[in-house]
């Protein structure tokens, strides 16, 4: 889940940099295609005001968490695609505002409650901290596809490190995305934070290991880059294995991203 309490100021400096990026778009930019097809800028802000609603709701009234989420279990995209439907049909501004005031919310009930204190998700109840986490994954993998889409490098800092455990902690649900089954042996991961730091997770004699910059685990796991774009190796047929179907979140894993090297540059990528 990341160390605690630092998740949450994390999550606010996270959407805080977002923000930093966005704010001061015209009106044409908001319209940008962005690597996901069909979505602009304004679908990707849209999305992240969902998913902070959602989270809102599971701290503070399961009730309306259910509701907001009814059928998620069936088709997940189709909630998710329902949800951010309101917001996109705002316009820039009042979007912005909205996102704002959501995302707030929901650090500010989060926080009230005990880091362990489980509260609903999406098939299975997590601690009110992972669902911080998931929350600094959303800002990272939708501000990727917004800065793609603006041609600008985002600025990475130790605070992916609460991504990389969910990382590491989802490693099966990219098996499960597919129909397949997760193997049993446990992986050992040696990342490199962005400060230098190596970020270690699993026994220490696995044989399956996975190493490389944590920042391009983050956009594995997201499925914001595709492997042969990313540092990331893999010793042991099971983990390189894994490198195909890696993804920290549940829904469809989609298509994916080509390798740059096959795409023209004017084309983006599909997420």
């Amino acid at each position: 889940m990341g160390s605690l309490p630092d998740v949450y100021a994390d999550l606010i400096a996270e959407g805080e940099a977002l923000d930093e990026l966005v704010r001061r778009l015209e009106m044409r930019h908001w319209l940008l295609p962005t690597p996901a097809p069909g979505w602009t800028i304004a679908h990707q802000i849209a999305h992240i005001t969902s998913t902070a609603r959602f989270a809102r709701a599971a701290a503070t009234d399961a009730a309306v968490f259910y509701a907001l989420t009814e059928g998620a279990t069936d088709d997940w995209d189709a909630v998710l695609d329902k949800a951010l439907q309101p917001y996109l049909a705002k316009p820039p501004d009042a979007l912005l505002s909205c996102w704002r005031a959501e995302r707030a919310a929901a650090a500010e009930a989060l926080a009230a409650l005990p880091p362990d204190h489980l509260v609903p998700w999406i098939g299975r109840k997590l601690p009110a901290a992972m669902i911080v986490s998931l929350g600094v994954m959303e800002l990272f993998a939708h501000g990727q596809d917004i800065a793609d889409a603006l041609g600008v490098r985002p600025e990475r800092t130790d605070r992916i490190r609460h991504l990389v455990t969910v990382g590491v902690y989802n490693r099966d649900f990219g098996y499960q995305a597919r129909g397949l089954t997760p193997p049993d042996e446990p992986f050992r991961f040696e990342l490199i934070a962005p400060s230098g730091r190596v970020w270690e997770y699993g026994p220490a004699h696995a044989k399956q290991k996975v190493t490389g910059p944590a920042v391009d685990f983050c956009l594995l796991v997201t499925r914001r880059r595709n492997r042969a774009d990313l540092a990331v190796t893999a010793s042991g047929a099971d983990a390189d294995r894994w490198l195909d179907v890696a993804q920290a979140y549940r829904g469809s894993p989609g298509p994916g991203r080509s390798p740059a090297s096959s795409r023209r540059p004017d084309t983006p990528a599909r997420a």
